[in-house]
């Protein structure tokens, strides 16, 4: 049989490190191939590394048909499912299988919906599907956030912060995320910025990477208030707002700036809440002079 690697397929999951490719390589070459290489027809679905290493040093190995595959999608699913079971596979690459599952899953609701509309409505005969990744499959279950982290054996924030990396963040950046340089949560934070400047952060190595997770970190800090809440606290002025300085000519820092402008943000939204308290007020005392007057 002349096995035909997909690869589409191929490239579904992360492939080993050089290390990992090494030490498989050994293991094969010392043991040989006890596992089967899974097969869908011709097509290689599971086993793109040792078939490569066996092919490499004429190292028999076994084969094994999966016929339960009705699509690429149930491919897809199959291959999911195997990979997070797996010890060797890191939290980002979990996170990031159980979002493709979503995404296939929640594909799958959308067409069966549609399905279900145009048999209705008398576009299709039930039971006839469009193509081979239409429906009829097993329904599709609608999995929540905490769903996903449960088989990614992660947490519902990992889930969302490595959404946020995959979504926006460079090649860079993830790069440096799995070989140690950063954490997940400071690559989710550098993932807020512009790509050019990911790419930078990236080549300025480790230590920028921090340093441009900290800037990020620190900019969506909200400022200190300066003044004391309380009920009889008077709301700032709009020369408070403004520091009280603006009639120098000394350079505003843009940092200071923007914090004044936070300030008179605020300030107008108090003043807009007091109004609307004491409008709410009246109301109430009149409402209650005319039960008074009806009584």
């Amino acid at each position: 049989m002349d096995i035909i690697v997909n690869e589409e397929l191929k490239a579904y999951i992360d492939p080993l490190t050089q290390d990992e490719h090494d030490a498989l390589e050994r293991s094969l070459l010392a043991e040989g191939c006890r596992d089967a290489l899974v097969l869908w027809g011709d097509v290689l679905i599971d086993g793109h590394n040792r078939y490569g290493i066996c092919s490499k040093h004429g190292i028999p190995f076994n084969t094994v048909q999966n016929t339960r595959f009705k699509s690429m999608d149930d491919v897809h699913l199959w291959m999911i499912e195997q990979h997070l079971g797996r010890r060797s596979v890191s939290d980002y690459q979990r996170g990031v299988l159980a979002l493709r599952k979503r995404d296939i899953l929640e594909t799958r609701r959308r067409s069966e919906q549609e399905q279900l509309r145009r048999e209705s409505e008398g576009e299709a005969a039930p039971g006839t599907p469009a193509d081979a990744d239409s429906p009829p499959w097993e329904p599709a279950p609608k999995l929540s956030k905490a769903d996903l982290a449960r088989e990614a054996k992660l947490s519902p924030s990992q889930v969302t912060m490595i959404e946020k990396i995959h979504d926006h963040a460079t090649a860079e950046v993830i790069e440096a995320m799995r070989v140690g340089a950063i954490s997940l949560s400071a690559a989710a934070t550098v993932a807020s910025l512009p790509e050019d400047e990911q790419r930078a952060a990236a080549r300025g190595g480790k230590d920028e990477l921090k340093q441009a997770a900290k800037r990020v970190r620190d900019a969506k800090r909200k400022p200190k208030p300066t003044h004391e809440e309380g009920d009889d606290a008077q709301p700032l002025s709009m020369a408070e707002a403004d520091g009280l300085d603006d009639t120098t000519d000394a350079p505003v820092n843009p940092e200071i700036q923007a914090l004044r402008q936070r300030v008179a943000s605020l300030t107008a939204e108090n003043q807009a809440l007091r109004m609307e308290l004491d409008a709410l007020r009246a109301r109430m005392l009149a409402a209650q002079a005319d039960e008074t007057a009806e009584a």
